[in-house]
């Protein structure tokens, strides 16, 4: 992301995103922590929620963007964050639960639900065609953040992780896996926890078109422009109709089963460890991002 667009239309409303109109009908959101590799904090999440709902509700927006300044789109949720349960006083739930403050896997399991499974699946929904832009690192955390596009474009630089086996869970709290890489690969990514490159996300489906790092801002402005320029009911439908076919298919259902599964991994590591991860895996591999 250069200077001038990193200060292009910037809100300062915000403290962690940037919210851009950088081409007609079409609204940017940047992630915009790249000090920290641009980690997911509590706030930082539902500043985001808040730029996708003023972008889907915005009568002249017709695409929304997905960007994030520095070297690197994510390095997954800050696990230094201490500022949890502020989140919830700052800013309003988009679910029902409750009981944010309960101790042990209650309090665990209704944080996550809505924090990460509700926010990622309520932006898969939007009723808009979303893009995201991603350059460097994307690891953890930060899937759940482009998996809710509807479309990925790549730098050639770029490269994906998930690393949830490195801390003795079964899967991310938005499992997504198995429809965005397919059954085989999904397990080999779990199993062993490698980075794959942007050419082989490409390969399997993950990512639709992988660009000169050079080139990816204006590559992904343009084709932004270019879906905008389409009428926005048809743009909507046509979307409902692909995600419905997913969901038909099994998606919902094995996306809840992928985030009990996780937390019963959690579950799992406080009553044999004290920890939610398991300490022994942990100090084998030692702290990554994620």
């Amino acid at each position: 992301m250069t200077d001038s667009v990193k200060a292009e239309a910037a809100n300062t409303e915000f403290e962690t995103i940037l919210y851009q109109t950088p081409a007609p009908r079409v609204a940017r959101i940047v992630v915009n922590k790249p000090e920290k590799r641009n980690a997911q904090s509590y706030r930082m999440l539902y500043e985001l929620n808040q730029a996708f709902d003023r972008a889907a509700q915005d009568k002249g927006v017709s695409v929304i963007v997905v960007a994030a300044a520095g070297p690197d789109f994510s390095s997954g949720h800050d696990l230094r964050d201490p500022d949890r349960m502020k989140a919830f006083e700052d800013f309003d739930t988009v679910g029902t639960w409750a009981g944010f403050e309960d101790p042990g896997v209650e309090g665990r399991w209704v944080i996550e639900k809505e924090m990460y499974l509700g926010l990622s699946e309520r932006w898969r929904n939007i009723p808009k065609p979303t893009i995201a832009q991603v350059q460097g690192r994307c690891f953890a955390g930060g899937m759940q953040l482009i998996w809710p596009c509807d479309l990925i474009i790549a730098a050639d630089d770029a490269s994906f992780r998930i690393n949830a086996m490195e801390l003795g869970v079964a899967c991310a709290e938005f499992f997504h896996e198995p429809w965005e890489l397919g059954t085989r690969k999904a397990k080999e990514i779990l199993f062993t926890g490698d980075v794959f490159s942007a050419q082989e996300a490409h390969r399997l489906g993950m990512v639709n078109q992988v660009v000169p790092a050079a080139d990816l801002e204006t590559y992904t402005l343009s084709l932004a422009a270019r879906i905008a320029e389409k009428q926005l009911f048809a743009l909507r439908l046509a979307k409902e109709v692909v995600n419905a076919a997913e969901d038909r298919q099994g998606r919902r259902d094995t996306l809840l089963l992928g985030f009990a599964y996780h937390h019963l991994s959690h579950a799992y590591n406080q009553e044999n460890f004290g920890m939610a991860a398991d300490p022994t895996i942990l100090k084998k591999y030692g702290k990554r991002p994620g």
